[in-house]
């Protein structure tokens, strides 16, 4: 009896590894389906309040990879109170990234630490870290199921933050997302805290296929469950490639 008991305790234990490391690839399909190595963009950036009024900032972005760093520059362009912000993103695979951030009006450059890293985006429901790839190694996954989202059917992969830490930078404890079952696309991740609660919804949609094969969505929003309220990114002109020199992307380039 002893013996069976261990067999299939051994059994379960390899079950949840199996599940975890399913889940963890699914994950990895999905990031590696929709990230961009080198593109330009202009979009809109849209803020509603939780009465539905809305303020809107354009937003240049240039991304290339250098090596093993996905680099990327954004600068706002409008209205005047934001226009000349800026902020420099250093995307690495097995660290956490750096972030800086240019504001006009104090006339200064200052680095975004890790602690500020999950914090609103330009006073928007999306954070600063939405604006790079999630760093995989923060997280344990788990395989739900699988569930019809908008009539795809999709797998529903839980991401939980390993450790306490962890979840106090990212202001959640666990996030649920929705993968297209065809392509790994995602479409929607919830975002809960440590009871349970839902906090935040992200939602991506109307996804091109690009010409190395990659998607991008050209639409995002962000909606956060406890004040009500709503921002939306969309890409207004889009293209693969760019002829921006490494240089460019350095803290000295945030003022200019």
């Amino acid at each position: 009896m002893k013996k069976s008991i261990i067999i299939l305790s051994l059994i379960l234990l390899a079950s949840v590894f199996v599940n975890a490391q399913d889940a963890k690839a699914l994950m990895k399909k999905s990031n590696d389906a929709v990230s961009a190595d080198v593109m330009e963009m202009t979009s809109t950036l849209k803020i509603y309040d939780n009465k539905g009024n809305v303020r809107t900032r354009q937003v240049s972005n240039i991304t290339k990879k250098f090596g093993a760093v996905r680099k990327t520059m954004m600068k706002f362009l409008a209205p005047a109170d934001v226009k000349g912000t800026a902020m420099l993103i250093f995307d690495y695979e097995d660290k956490d990234d750096d972030m800086w951030v240019y504001l006009p009006s104090l006339k200064k450059t200052r680095r975004i630490v890790s602690s500020q890293k999950s914090s609103s985006f330009m006073g928007s429901e999306f954070s600063n870290s939405d604006m790079s790839s999630p760093n995989m190694d923060e997280f344990t996954y788990k395989l739900l199921g699988t569930e019809n989202l908008n009539g795809k059917a999709c797998y529903k992969i839980e991401s939980t933050c390993k450790t306490n830490e962890i979840a106090s930078v990212q202001k959640f404890a666990k996030k649920i997302t929705y993968l297209d079952k065809s392509n790994h696309l995602p479409y929607k991740t919830d975002f809960y805290d440590k009871d349970n609660k839902l906090i935040k919804t992200s939602s991506m949609s109307d996804y091109r296929k690009q010409t190395d094969g990659k998607h991008m969505a050209f639409n995002m929003t962000a909606i956060n469950h406890k004040n009500g309220r709503k921002s939306e990114i969309i890409i207004d002109e889009y293209k693969r490639g760019s002829d921006a020199v490494e240089n460019y992307f350095s803290t000295s380039n945030l003022e200019k």
